[in-house]
């Protein structure tokens, strides 16, 4: 017997992950069978539409073709691919007929959140049906005392912080973009508040699934949101930046964190991108315990002021920001501002209002419309590199100096709190020796670095 027989011989008595290995083993053996047609790959008959129709009813279907390019893409550089229908379900029991039809017939499946990836996740590339979910959209269930919430997955992290504004509690995982909640599970978001309070990966405790062949799946089991178990697989964290690929989510049970007493934000300027980074990596060490640390380069300063009205000096930029009670921030900004000062950091803006954290914060997100804006007309790229914060200075006077030689367009944002960080290039998606470049410097990173994150 093989190595797959024995794994399903010792799982047998975990019926949850004995499906999901019999699921992944079938998928793909009954490729455009029964009501697809075979003229063209993805191209759905009209009898299957029906069937989708007769799930969730006929408004909640569609084939026209602005609603398929709409989602047949996000917010990256690759070329819509859209799926052959879209169907929006009102809830999980729609959702588990919708995957159980799919699968009888071999047709693919793609979950669409709020389309706002960066990597071309959505796009169907042998078409199929898009699962649209944001019209489950319900808070299901707040427990404060326990520091938890259960949400839909078309609820946003925006609104999940605007819902819990009065209970002294916040999610703090915060990508750039208002994220579907369920889709940042999906992707493992992560965001300017990683470095102290994790990425989504250590803020999911249970998880609703819907299986391919549409059975319900809890990831943790039903109703439980323990902080800590020791007991079974962790099929939880294996859903965790699944993309879609294993199922879909249709509810997650959050971790909830305390809203901190006091906030201050803070920008400081260098005279390069090396004194900046030894900044970050010398704050870590000194052990202050910063909410968010986020690099920005020269480029998308300049974007960034433009975009987003700033005043910022053109230079290599710190994001700073600190949580905690009133005496300790005052000790931690002190402290933060020396260290700075050592490395020739300048031009402190301190934002202690509300009003004045939030524009700063919300310059950093939009940080990739703002790059967009420096080519009209061009695609963006991003590459994600994470590297242990020891070679972070390292490697991120090396990607500049190879962003410079290559001659692209490009800028370089990142949470380097975690050793996270980004480089966004503009590209002529029609210019294929550009593109050549492009794939030639991202590959080139890569061997630098290591995983994205």
């Amino acid at each position: 017997m093989g190595w797959c027989g024995h794994l399903a011989t010792h799982l047998s008595a975990h019926p949850a992950m004995a499906s999901l290995l019999r699921a992944a083993a079938t998928w793909g053996l009954f490729p455009w069978r029964g009501y697809c047609s075979r003229g063209t790959q993805g191209e759905l008959s009209k009898g299957f539409v029906e069937a989708l129709k007769a799930v969730v009813g006929s408004p909640h279907v569609s084939t026209a073709a602005a609603d398929r390019e709409q989602h047949g893409h996000d917010e990256s550089m690759h070329r819509c691919q859209p799926p052959g229908a879209v169907v929006w379900p009102q809830n999980v029991e729609q959702v588990s007929r919708l995957a159980a039809l799919c699968y009888s017939q071999g047709v693919p499946i793609i979950p669409f959140g709020t389309g706002t990836g960066l990597e071309g996740g959505v796009c169907a590339v042998q078409g199929g049906v898009c699962i649209n979910l944001t019209h489950m959209d319900r808070i299901l269930k707040l427990d404060p005392e326990d520091f938890c919430v259960v949400v839909e997955p078309g609820v946003t992290r925006k609104t999940l912080n605007t819902y819990l504004r009065d209970s002294g509690l916040w999610f703090p995982v915060d990508p750039g973009a208002d994220a579907s909640l369920c889709g940042m599970v999906a992707t493992a978001a992560s965001g300017t508040n990683a470095v102290r309070y994790g990425t989504m990966r250590d803020n999911v405790l249970n998880l609703e699934v819907v299986l391919p062949g549409g059975r319900l799946l809890h990831t943790a089991g039903a109703g439980r949101h323990f902080r800590k178990s020791a007991a079974g697989y962790n099929l939880t964290g294996l859903f965790v930046g699944s993309e879609g690929t294993l199922g879909l989510i249709t509810a997650a049970t959050l971790r909830l964190h305390p809203a901190p007493e006091a906030t201050v934000a803070a920008t400081c300027a260098f005279p390069s991108v090396q004194a900046a980074v030894d900044t970050t990596v010398h704050i870590l060490q000194a052990a202050l315990p910063l909410a968010r640390i986020e690099f920005l380069d020269e480029v998308m300063m300049d974007a960034c002021n433009r975009h987003s009205r700033l005043t910022c000096s053109v230079a290599p930029t710190l994001f700073l920001e600190f949580h905690g009670s009133e005496r300790a921030l005052a000790e931690q900004i002190e402290r933060a501002e020396e260290i700075s000062q050592h490395n020739g950091g300048s031009h402190f803006f301190w934002a202690k209002e509300a009003e004045e954290r939030s524009r700063l914060w919300a310059a950093r997100h939009n940080a990739w419309y703002a790059a967009l804006a420096l080519r009209p007309g061009c695609k963006g790229y991003s590459t994600d590199v994470c590297v242990p914060i020891s070679r972070l200075p390292e490697i991120l006077v090396q990607t500049k100096e190879d962003l410079k030689a290559s001659g692209l367009t490009g800028a370089i944002v990142g949470h380097v709190g975690d050793g996270n960080f980004h480089c966004i290039l503009l590209v002529d998606p029609e210019d294929a020796e550009e593109l050549r470049r492009v794939k030639a410097f991202g590959e080139h990173l890569g061997s630098l670095g290591g995983d994205g994150a």
